[in-house]
């Protein structure tokens, strides 16, 4: 809880840390980089560095944060906590990296605040900092004691042993841990990080839905090319496309994230569109390996039917359920999906929950791109579905978190 001294000043400066919070962040991470380089050359992903993506997600975040000391004192932004302890789990950030975080980045609030940052003010602020990190800190010890590692000690060593096209731009990976023990336990809809070298020398981190069942002795990934575009090309989905050989041995986090299938027996929505299929993948391989009766509404949204990664093996899965149904959408007018020996809509355009007939107590989980997102989103809570029914993963900085709560 934020002290009784510390919030009428957080309450007053949050409207000018606010407008100024994406200066704030971009000067923290330009003095972060020159103090330490190393962290965008192995750490930091670069793509993001250079699109502003980072910089947004950590403005929104803080403020978040902020506002809900202020708004609804003696609680914590769970959702926003959480989302981020699990990605920092998958890099291996350590409780020590805090402090460094912490010396820039009120560097850069004394230089862009200036004369506005009084010994109060300052003081307020870092107290904000401090709840803020050390909540962080200590989920973050116990996402490390779940999955057995030492703080920060979360990569091991995996083989590739297949791979396949599943599309033009979208390559599964099959990894086997190296040392010839079975691959780590994971929840329907976690995520791992890869590390790979560059020819720079850098070694970027991302991180990939798993997409094949727990249980199994083996992990599957599934990387979709990241063209150039609005930002550059993706630096290790290229690399992986093109380098990435079986035999190969990646360097391979523990699994991590909260878009998890929870137990019930109630009524499930999967929705994803473009390679957000993959943790929906995950979850459906989990339903029928447990012979399910739960009902399933899958949709999915795609450009054409060649663009939909793993479409045969989505199809399979939901005839496997008995009570599961399946609505895909591509964009192109004449698009027809293969014929498959599972029944399913096929519509051209954009998907629209809003024409399915859905129980209003459903438990949705969502994948794909931000328009998608907020699109579904909308429509469920339209339709009358509680908002903490509504689960979520976006891949990359989520620019969404805060507007979200």
């Amino acid at each position: 809880m934020l002290s009784e001294q510390s919030t009428p000043v957080i309450r007053a400066t949050l409207p000018a840390v606010g407008a100024a919070i994406e200066d704030i962040t971009d000067l923290f991470y330009r003095k972060l980089f020159d103090a330490h380089p190393e962290l965008l050359r192995d750490l930091f992903n670069r793509g993001n560095q250079a699109n502003g993506a980072q910089r947004q997600a950590l403005a929104s975040s803080i403020a978040a944060f902020a506002r809900t000391l202020v708004v609804h004192p003696g609680t914590l932004p769970e959702t926003i906590l959480g989302r981020i302890a699990h990605k920092h789990a998958s890099l291996g950030i350590t409780s020590d990296q805090y402090k460094i975080v912490h010396k820039h980045l009120f560097a850069a609030i004394a230089e862009v605040l200036g004369e506005a940052v009084t010994p109060q003010v300052a003081a307020a602020w870092d107290e904000v900092y401090w709840l803020m990190a050390n909540a962080l800190i200590a989920i973050e010890a116990g996402l490390y004691a779940q999955s057995g590692a030492a703080e920060g000690e979360v990569w091991q060593q995996m083989t590739l042993v297949e791979r396949s096209a599943e599309t033009p731009d979208t390559l599964a990976l099959t990894l086997r841990p190296t040392d010839g023990t079975p691959a780590r336990p994971f929840r329907p809809g976690q995520y791992v990080s890869v590390q790979v070298q560059l020819p720079d020398g850098a070694r970027q981190i991302r991180q990939y839905s798993l997409s094949c069942a727990p249980g199994h002795p083996e992990w599957r990934i599934s990387v979709k090319r990241v063209g150039a575009g609005a930002g550059p090309a993706g630096e290790v989905s290229s690399w992986l496309h093109e380098q990435a050989r079986v035999g190969d041995v990646l360097t391979v986090s523990a699994a991590f994230g909260d878009l998890t299938l929870a137990d019930g027996d109630g009524p499930l929505l999967l929705a994803s569109a473009g390679v957000g299929c993959t943790p929906m993948l995950a979850m459906l391989h989990h339903l029928a390996a447990t012979g399910s009766s739960r009902p399933v509404t899958v949709v999915h949204a795609d450009r054409t039917p060649a663009d939909h990664a793993h479409l045969d093996e989505l199809r399979h899965l939901v005839d496997a359920l008995p009570h599961a149904e399946l609505h895909l959408w591509y964009e192109e007018s004449d698009a027809q999906a293969p014929t498959a020996t599972s029944p399913a809509r096929v519509s051209t355009g954009r998907a629209d929950i809003g024409t399915l007939p859905l129980p209003h107590d459903l438990t949705a989980y969502l994948c794909g791109p931000l328009p998608f997102l907020r699109t579904v989103r909308g429509d469920l809570l339209h339709h009358g579905v509680a908002p903490r029914a509504i689960h979520y993963e976006v891949f990359g900085p989520d620019l969404w978190l805060a507007a979200a709560q």
